[in-house]
């Protein structure tokens, strides 16, 4: 198999997508409309509510939600072939994750860019925001758990993309200034700001920094761990426009130029996909691929993840309600043409069959390793850059989308702080530095108290983020479907995703259930049972909802 067919069948499937039932979803569903004010305008402070041109906003939608789930979840699961994976990320990405991107924004942008938490609670009610917030937590929680320890790794294992990675924010506070104060031209700043990170990538490789093996007595990868989460933390304090729109925006930029090199060297290369079809010879231990296919690909087919940042700091900067589309939708297409080049990475950057499946000899292999190596294999191949500058180049563009994730998820975990403060009247907790001092502390007691003193705990609970994402991403619709029935607007296009992610995320939950049971794994089964409970619950009280707005509608229709 080619895998320019997989490229020109995937993102030319995508690019419909965006060009055609992007806009029947404006039109005709969400009914888009730039006489209304958006939250942007109406409670613009200059910290969170910020009016942004669309393109530095997609920038930092794109490069928030992407993180390195869109790499390490395609690049598993082509272990079950790579039909499979290529169908759900590029129908998961029309169908699913576009729906869903766009959905959360307009929810939330007609609700005074609310949280899908807070909504829940005027939507379908108080107990069902009780119970859909500890969902939400504990995604917050994973993800900036794990995606601290991923960056770190990634620092450790490719000390060239060291210099890069850091020298990114750098780059990024030099933008927003550029942008907001020196009102400069959006293009020369863009060019400028793309030519200096690419220029930070090549002479990474030649300015390694590794960290001594004992930091004031923490092994490097725990150093790293504080270093970022310190980062983070600032990050998540300051004016979005100073640091979080410009780095995401110039990151989305290198991103995106990168992938285009990508697809373009394998244009070039035309390598041979040499992973099979369908795997009917997976490795003993690998589950079944229905459902574990649809919650081992989240980013990149539908996550529920985004719905918290397109409802947490997207709304919050939308300048007219008619940019939702291009920010959502066309965010969530990024992602998905991210996902569709860890698959082929993943499949065609090895030289044999047999070199493939020496990389996927058990499942869980793969992964960023296999991204970073078979796409450098044929980045060398397409281009003629040496192999260390392009394994570098990925490296940083995986860091990079793992640290503005990190960046989002931590400002996202102040932001549900603040709102239970709000919510329960605990004054203090709804301010910003103490918000975010329990955000790192929390973060921080799951990393050191569960991984010791390599800061690893994160991962302990990372077997329950797919299913957990996803729950998230289904009731996310469900919200949104709600909220279609009460303005009377059709409900077919985000009910029939809805259903299918709820009833894959539940059939994943019960299968992971038996198998933490079996194990013996006393505490993953314990929170396996929680976000199972709490996901019946909240969708059976969305149900009720639904039926309700239903019953209203066919009364008003009556009364008319």
């Amino acid at each position: 198999m080619s895998s320019i067919i997989l490229m020109v069948l995937g993102l030319g499937g995508m690019a419909l997508g965006f060009f055609v039932y992007s806009k029947f979803l404006a039109h005709v569903v969400f009914k888009l409309s730039d006489s209304f004010k958006t939250p942007a305008e109406e409670f613009e402070d200059g910290i969170d509510f910020v009016p942004t041109n669309k393109f530095v906003l997609w920038g930092h939608h794109f490069t928030s939600v992407a993180g390195a789930a869109p790499i390490v979840g395609p690049a598993i699961a082509v272990i079950w072939g790579w039909l499979p994976a290529f169908l759900w990320v590029t129908l998961g990405t029309i169908f699913f994750a576009g729906v869903h991107d766009f959905g959360a924004i307009w929810a939330s942008v007609r609700n005074k860019a609310k949280s899908v938490g807070t909504l829940t609670g005027e939507v379908v009610g108080g107990r069902a925001r009780a119970i859909f917030s500890i969902v939400i937590f504990l995604v917050l929680l994973m993800v900036n758990a794990v995606f601290g320890v991923v960056i770190a790794k990634l620092l450790i294992n490719n000390p060239g993309a060291v210099v890069p990675v850091w020298g990114a924010i750098a780059v990024a506070l030099v933008i927003g200034q550029a942008i907001y104060r020196a009102k400069m031209s959006l293009p020369l700043v863009s060019i400028v700001g793309v030519i200096a990170l690419y220029f930070l990538i090549y002479i990474g490789p030649s300015m390694p920094v590794s960290l001594p093996d004992s930091v004031a007595g923490l092994s490097p990868s725990a150093a790293w761990i504080i270093i970022l989460f310190v980062y983070a933390a600032i990050a998540s304090l300051l004016p979005v426009w100073v640091l979080l729109q410009p780095r995401d925006y110039i990151n989305g930029l290198q991103l995106f130029v990168g992938l285009a090199a990508l697809y373009a060297a394998v244009l070039i290369a035309n390598p041979t996909v040499v992973a099979p079809m369908i795997n009917v010879d997976v490795p003993a231990g690998t589950p079944s691929m229905i459902p574990l296919l649809f919650v081992t690909i989240a980013c990149g087919a539908i996550s529920g993840f985004h719905g918290l940042v397109a409802s947490g700091t997207t709304s919050k900067q939308l300048a007219k309600e008619s940019d939702a589309r291009f920010v959502g939708y066309f965010g969530a297409t990024g992602e998905g043409a991210l996902a569709l080049a860890a698959i082929i990475a993943a499949t065609a950057g090895f030289a044999s069959l047999a070199d493939w499946q020496a990389m996927y000899h058990s499942f869980g292999q793969g992964g960023v390793l296999a991204f970073v190596n078979g796409g450098a294999t044929i980045l060398s191949a397409g281009t003629g850059l040496d192999m260390a500058v392009a394994a570098t180049m990925l490296t940083v563009m995986a860091a990079l989308f793992a640290g503005t994730t990190m960046d989002t998820g931590l400002r996202l975990q102040r932001y549900i702080f603040q709102e239970w403060g709000e919510i329960y009247n605990i004054k203090w907790m709804a301010k910003p530095l103490p918000a975010t001092l329990l955000s790192v502390g929390t973060c921080l007691a799951l990393a050191f108290g569960a991984g010791g003193a390599d800061g690893s705990g994160g991962l302990l609970i990372w077997p329950l983020f797919g299913t957990t994402n996803q729950l998230l991403a289904g009731l996310t619709l469900l919200v949104v479907t709600v909220m279609l029935v009460r303005k009377g607007s059709p409900t077919f296009y985000t009910l029939a995703p809805l259903v299918f992610v709820l009833a894959m995320s539940l059939f994943a939950l019960l299968i992971q259930l038996k198998g933490f049971y079996d194990k013996a794994d006393w505490f993953l089964f314990t929170m396996d049972l929680v976000v199972l409970v709490a996901a019946i619950f909240v969708t059976l009280e969305c149900i009720a909802a639904l039926k309700r707005a239903k019953a209203e509608m066919r009364l008003s229709s009556a009364g008319d």
